[in-house]
This record gives structure tokens, C-alpha cells and sequence, in this order.
């Protein structure tokens, strides 16, 4: 690949930040397989209080390292103030607990030890045997962590019981013989003794979840917490974490509760254009008998969303976005596993593997939206998620490894993401009312989960019970502000239960983005132009959004 500009010369921060890099994938191979990087990908993180404590120690060295180093220009200091907030972070957290109680139905090690497989390379035989011998080391990264959920029993700091039982059914279709393992290796074009290695080695690995799923159900559920909330206290480190910066918690719940009015609003306007009179709901029934607006099967919609996402990369190129050669390169995939979710992965540092846009269909489902799904094509790729790590990526010239492919927080990324949905109804790319009724559906969503997570968590005032809040209410809340069928509204509020904080990053980092860009407008005046906005934020990275605001505001 080539560079995008004369390199910067390497500085003494970039030098630490390289070795960072280089010494979290040796301690993390999933991170390795992740960012495309070369490591012992067929081993596994040490998830037990040893690995942790020895990751810990590292990032403590790293610490004293960015102290002491004097930097040289502005993407110096950026690195300095983002990596040590973001280190310092993980700290208090693990000194709060929270790796001893980490279990939650969405991002906890337990999905993360089988994810990993779906970005693994499975090209060649060697690529086969190493899939191979990772496969006979989950049972070894499960133990790890169930030493450290014990370490959790131990000190009375456990999950909430919900999260544990709902893990508890996913664990157990990880543990069937004919589950993932099986399905995924048996698909394998190898040779005959490593077709019979790799049988073997799905075998052990299902057995490891089904001996983890022993230890959920007798072990951790009966002593697990029965109280869904985590406190103001863990709340707030969480909160910092997600976002990369610290806000009022209590503001910004009251501003969910205003923003959410909004969102209600807006729909009830969008739905009388669409259909004179009609509610949101009548207008979203309206919609959904609409044949035109229907795609039926995986194929239909996986062409759909790369024929969009194409299209969407090609015009904003010429107009409103640098878009490196590269970076136009984005897979818009059916996900290999069930449960509804949609994500993103970046590139390799390389570009070998690009950008995927994954679609997790569940079981059954085999119809689809097209007015629903516009914006999330938007939201996950181009000018969403894919531009933004994509171009982080590519900017090899300027920043160094660990800002291009490891730094960021949710804030930053599905802040830029919500901004990015804005945006295109902005440049007319939702003109269509069922197109905008299907963003603000979404961003409605979004909203109510602001309010919802921090009422929870928070023990708030409902706004419409007057009562402090309680995990029932959840339930019944979400089920008011999304037009998705209960097992989605269960699956989403569960999340919200066991991964407190990073919800409310969504709606929060697209609040504060707006905010930057305003105040940046405001201070260039007449020189302000969206698209040199645009490359200067992006060009500077993941980073946490108070290192954002500095960088782009001083």
C-alpha cells in the first residue's frame, strides 16, 4: 500500500506506542487476528487473574514510559493524553472489579473466545491447522476466565443473574456436537488428516463450552446477584470508558428524556407524509405490506446492501468525502452465526482482508425492510463506521500503530456513525419519508436508550411513572419507542442490563460530535466547509471524545 503522504518521522511517543501495540497482541492473538497483525494466532489471551495482572503490570509500565516522554508536535500530545486516559481507565476498572464480574449476553469474553473464528483466515491448508490448534485452546481460555469469575464468587462481586442465565443458553448451543465448531470446520477443503484433526478439535472445543456452561449454571447462577443496576460509582467509570470522556450523568438524562420527545415528534410528522393522518405505527404498517420496499431471502439482501453501499462510496468520493483508493473497498457479508446483530469490522493494516459490514439474521427470518436498512448501510459503511476506521487506518503517514488500529471508544466510532446517518439526510440521501422514517427509527431508539440506561442503572425517576426505575419497566419502555418484535426488545434491554454504559454512547457521542462541529464552524466562520471538517477529525483517529474536542478545538 501506498502512503498517503510523506511519512512522519517517528517520535519517542511513537516509539512507545509501537511497542504497546506489539506487546498487547502478544499477551491478546485475538487482537492480533483482528487488526490483521502477525502473532501466535493460534493461541488464546490469558483471561485468568494471572494474565489480567500481568497486563495490568504492562500497561502500568507504559504509563511511566508517556510520563516521562516529551512530545515533539501535536499528534504527539494527542497520543500521549488518549493512550494514557485510555490505560488509566482500565485500571480503575479492574481495581473497581469489573473483570471479576465481566459477563454480560453481547461483549464478554465468553462470545468473544468463539467470535474470533469469524475473522480468522481460511484460505489454505496452513490457515486450517492453525484454526486447528486454537480450536484445542478454548478449553484453556475458558478456564482462564472461570478462575477469574471465581476470583468475582470469591469477593461476593458476581453478574447479575440475568446476564448469567442468558449466557448460560448461548454456551449451551456453542456445547452441541453439531453447533458452530462442528458446522464451521466441517465446511473446511482440506486434506483428509486435517479434516480428522479439525473434527477432532471442534470436539474439544464444544466440550470446553459445555464444561463452562456447567460451571454458569451450578457455580455462578446460584450466588450470582439478583439486582440488574451497578451504581452511580461503576456507572461512571463505565461511562468514561465507552465514551473518552466524562459527562453529567444527570444532565444527560434529563436531555435523553428531552431528545426522546424529539425523536417522537419528528416521527409523527414523517408518518403523516407518508400517509395523511396516520400514526407511527399506522404509517410503519403502511410500509410493511409495501411489496417494493421488500427484499426476500439472504442473497436479495446482501446484494442490496453492496449494491447501496457501492453506490454510496462512488458519489460521496466525488463530492463531499477524500475517499482513499483503499478505503473504497468495503464487503457488505451474511454473518456465519444467528442472534440479529449488524457490525462492522476494519481492515487489515494492509487492506488484504477490507472492511465488512456483517448482518447476523436470526433463525427464521427471511424477509427485510429495504425502508428500515438504508440507514443502517449508511451507519455501518460509508460515511459511517467504515469511512472512519478505514481512513484511521490508512493514514500510516501520519500516525503511528496503535492510534491507526487500537485507539477509540464507542463514543467516538457509533457517535460518528449517528452523526454520519444526520449527515446523509442532510446531503438528500433520505429524501425519501420511508427511508427518513426507517433513520428515525433508529435514532429513536437510540435516544430511549439513553434514558432507559442511566434511569436503570442510576436509579432515576422514570419520566412517566414517577417512580424509581426497575428492570421490568425496561421492558416495557423499549417495547413503546422500537418497532421490533419482543425477542429483539428482550435481547436489547438484556444488553443494556449487562453492559452498562455503552448504550448511551451512541446517541451521546453523536450529541458531542454535533457539539464540536458547531463550535468549529462557529470558529471558522466563513472558511468553515464540511468536507475539510470531515478529513481533519477523521485524520486524527480513534481517539476518546474529550481528546477529540482538544485536538479539533484546542
Amino acid at each position: 500500500m501506498t502512503d498517503n503522504a510523506a511519512s512522519r518521522q517517528p517520535t519517542e511517543v511513537d516509539t512507545i506506542a509501537e511497542e504497546w501495540v506489539a506487546t498487547l497482541v502478544t499477551l491478546s492473538p485475538e487482537l492480533a487476528t483482528y487488526i490483521g497483525a502477525e502473532g501466535k494466532l493460534d493461541e488464546y489471551q490469558d483471561y485468568s487473574p494471572a494474565g489480567r495482572a500481568q497486563l495490568h503490570a504492562a500497561g502500568r509500565e507504559v504509563l511511566a514510559k508517556l510520563d516521562a516522554a516529551t512530545p515533539v508536535d501535536d499528534t504527539d500530545r494527542v497520543t500521549i493524553a488518549d493512550m494514557s486516559a485510555e490505560i488509566r481507565l482500565q485500571l480503575e476498572l479492574a481495581d473497581a472489579g469489573w473483570e471479576a464480574r465481566d459477563l454480560n449476553v453481547l461483549a464478554s469474553p465468553s462470545q468473544g473466545i468463539r467470535e474470533i473464528y469469524d475473522l480468522m483466515p481460511t484460505a489454505t491448508e496452513e490457515d486450517w491447522s492453525v484454526i486447528a490448534r486454537k480450536l484445542t485452546r478454548v478449553g484453556d481460555a475458558l478456564e482462564g476466565y472461570t478462575e477469574t469469575l471465581r476470583e468475582g464468587i470469591a469477593n461476593q462481586n458476581t453478574p447479575a443473574v440475568r446476564q448469567v442465565r442468558e449466557v448460560l443458553a448461548q454456551v449451551r448451543t456453542n456445547a452441541a456436537r453439531d453447533g458452530f465448531f462442528a458446522e464451521f470446520t466441517g465446511g473446511a477443503d482440506v486434506s483428509e488428516g486435517l479434516r480428522k484433526e479439525l473434527a477432532s478439535a471442534a470436539e474439544q472445543a464444544a466440550d470446553a463450552y459445555g464444561r463452562f456452561g456447567d460451571f454458569l449454571e451450578n457455580e455462578l447462577a446460584p450466588v450470582a446477584r439478583q439486582e440488574d443496576a451497578v451504581g452511580r460509582e461503576l456507572y461512571g467509570l463505565l461511562s468514561r470508558s465507552f465514551l473518552g470522556a466524562t459527562i453529567d450523568l444527570d444532565e444527560t438524562y434529563e436531555w435523553g428524556i428531552q431528545e426522546l420527545a424529539r425523536m417522537v415528534e419528528e416521527q409523527t410528522r414523517i408518518a403523516n407524509e407518508i400517509l395523511p393522518g396516520a400514526t407511527v405505527e399506522e404509517a410503519i404498517a403502511h410500509l410493511e405490506k409495501d411489496e417494493s420496499r421488500k427484499l426476500h431471502g439472504r442473497k436479495a439482501l446482501q446484494e442490496w446492501m453492496q449494491k447501496l453501499s457501492d453506490t454510496a462510496v462512488e458519489e460521496l468520493a466525488r463530492t463531499h468525502f477524500d475517499i482513499p483508493e483503499p478505503v473504497k473497498a468495503l464487503e457488505c457479508m451474511i454473518a456465519p452465526t444467528p442472534g440479529g446483530a449488524i457490525y462492522y469490522t476494519g481492515p487489515t493494516d494492509d487492506f488484504s482482508r477490507p472492511g465488512r459490514m456483517w448482518w447476523s439474521i436470526p433463525e427464521g427470518v427471511d424477509s427485510f425492510d429495504t425502508w428500515r436498512e438504508t440507514t443502517t448501510v449508511y451507519h455501518e459503511g460509508v460515511p459511517g463506521h467504515h469511512l472512519q476506521i478505514g481512513q484511521a487506518v490508512y493514514n500510516r503517514a501520519e500516525l503511528n500503530s496503535w492510534r491507526r488500529l487500537l485507539a477509540g471508544t464507542s463514543g467516538h466510532a457509533e457517535g460518528w456513525a449517528l452523526y454520519a446517518e444526520r449527515l446523509m439526510e442532510e446531503l438528500g440521501y433520505l429524501d425519501d419519508p420511508a427511508d427518513r422514517l426507517g433513520m428515525l427509527d433508529g435514532q429513536r431508539m437510540r435516544a430511549a436508550r439513553v434514558v432507559l440506561d442511566i434511569g436503570v442503572h442510576l436509579g432515576k425517576i422514570h419520566p412517566a411513572t414517577g417512580e424509581v426505575w426497575t428492570s421490568e419497566d425496561a421492558f416495557a419502555f423499549m417495547r413503546r419507542n422500537v418497532n421490533m418484535n419482543d425477542g429483539f426488545v428482550q435481547f436489547e434491554v438484556n444488553r443494556y442490563l449487562g453492559w452498562p454504559g455503552q448504550a448511551p454512547s451512541y446517541k451521546v457521542g453523536q450529541r458531542i460530535w454535533e457539539q464540536i462541529r458547531d463550535e468549529y464552524k462557529v470558529r471558522e466562520g466563513a472558511e468553515f466547509s464540511n468536507k475539510v471538517f470531515h478529513k481533519k477529525a477523521l485524520d486524527i483517529g480513534g481517539v476518546g471524545l474529550d481528546t477529540l474536542k482538544s485536538a479539533l478545538l484546542g
